[in-house]
């Protein structure tokens, strides 16, 4: 392993590659992903129905690198808690990267794997069929391109297996860049980066060790401060050609007046609207803002899940900020890690930036409100409209408004 390989520690799950475990009931799925792994990550059984909820475990799947595999519940599940299941592996489906569906080659291909199959598709992503216990066939029969027959009992198959899984999986990585595109090596770039009292003691939050680290594989040079430190630091700095200015969106109304206005500024949010693919669909959703009235719903989303406190951000600062900026008393919805509904009801979306979230689940997101008819945005964009700097934040990218 190479000084720049990733490892489990540095890739956040985010950009990880993320392979499902997908099929009937009793397929052997988790038998087959305990195979993959090297270890009982999940309960194997003959009794159908075993796995309830989906399994996570991160690894390296080299030449690939970090991955998460996830188990998933047999799609096939019946009764009130078999729907539940059936429609947490659907929503798994929608972060998944690449898929494996898990067919038993003695029962061989089913109903429920056939429509498994035409979902897969019509989600479009990339798949292999595994017939798992070909142990157990007379002979086994001539694979088509995207099949591979496999034991999870004796491992015939299992190399292949992860290394059709990791070339198929690298093909899904995201290509994109969160700021280092636009930096030369030695820039200096400021980032602005209050201390979270939901973050864990002597941590920064997951966006700015992002930020940072792409920063540094440009070759550039970040000065990392806390907001209060911002004209004490500029001072410091005025012989220095500041590249750019990257804060905390909570702090861009502070941070925008402090900072002169020749040198570009953004947030660490709107790098990651940016990033995700999002920032020009996030510009013109938060323009619904506009015309909210009282009896209006905004969601508010976030893609992961934590404490909140007293003056969290999404559920309290936010949408005090927003009753503010437009006069009106509209009703808040919240929904926080995977969760996000298929048909959104609502005025708005305002959505966080999504770093803990795949490319194809915030594409999901984006693409169920647009579907709905509903606008779709983003926390820093957001914040800069309603501080009247939006124009300033989204200038570095090239975007006149």
């Amino acid at each position: 392993m190479t000084a720049d390989t990733p490892t489990l520690n540095s890739a956040p799950g985010a950009v990880r590659v993320k392979i499902g475990f997908f099929g009937r009931r009793n397929a052997g799925k988790s038998r087959l992903v305990n195979a993959v792994t090297g270890q009982d990550l999940s309960v194997v059984s003959d009794v159908a129905g075993t796995t309830t909820d989906p399994v996570r475990k991160s690894m390296e799947l080299l030449p690939l690198g970090p991955v998460l595999i996830i188990d998933t519940p047999g799609i096939d599940d019946e009764g009130e808690l078999g729907d539940l299941r059936v429609r947490k592996t659907r929503q798994i489906l929608r972060q998944t990267d690449f898929a494996v569906l898990v067919i038993d080659a003695v029962r061989g291909e089913t109903p429920a794997d056939s429509e498994l199959a035409r979902i897969l598709e019509e989600s479009r992503v990339p798949y292999i069929i595994a017939y798992n216990k070909s142990d157990l066939l007379y002979e086994i029969p001539k694979p088509g391109p995207n099949e591979i027959y496999i034991s999870a009992v004796t491992g015939l198959g299992i190399a292949e297996l992860k290394e059709r899984a990791a070339a198929m999986g690298a093909s899904a990585e995201s290509e994109g860049r969160l700021v280092g595109d636009l930096l030369k090596p030695a820039d200096v770039v400021l980032l602005v980066t209050p201390i979270d009292s939901a973050a864990p003691k002597g941590r920064l939050i997951l966006p700015q060790q992002q930020v940072v680290r792409d920063i540094l594989e440009a070759g550039a040079v970040s000065v990392v401060i806390r907001e209060f430190e911002l004209k004490e630091t500029l001072h410091k700095l005025r012989e220095v050609d500041l590249r750019m200015v990257i804060t905390d969106s909570q702090a861009f109304k502070l941070v925008a007046e402090g900072t002169p206005e020749n040198v570009p500024l953004t947030s660490f949010s709107i790098l990651f609207a940016r990033y995700k693919g999002l920032l020009e669909a996030s510009i013109a959703g938060v323009r619904a803002l506009d015309s909210v009235q009282d009896s209006d719903t905004i969601l508010i989303c976030e893609g992961c899940t934590h404490h909140r406190q007293c003056d969290d951000i999404g559920t309290v600062k936010l949408p005090r900020l927003l009753r503010e900026f437009t006069g009106k008393s509209p009703r808040f919805e919240f929904t926080s890690g995977g969760e996000f509904p298929e048909k959104p009801d609502c005025k708005l979306v305002i959505h966080c930036g999504g770093c803990m979230q795949g490319d194809r689940e915030m594409r999901f997101r984006h693409n169920a409100a647009s579907a709905a008819g509903v606008p779709f945005t983003n926390y820093g964009v957001a914040l800069a409209y309603t501080n009247g700097i939006l124009a300033r934040a989204v200038a570095p990218f090239g975007y006149t408004l």
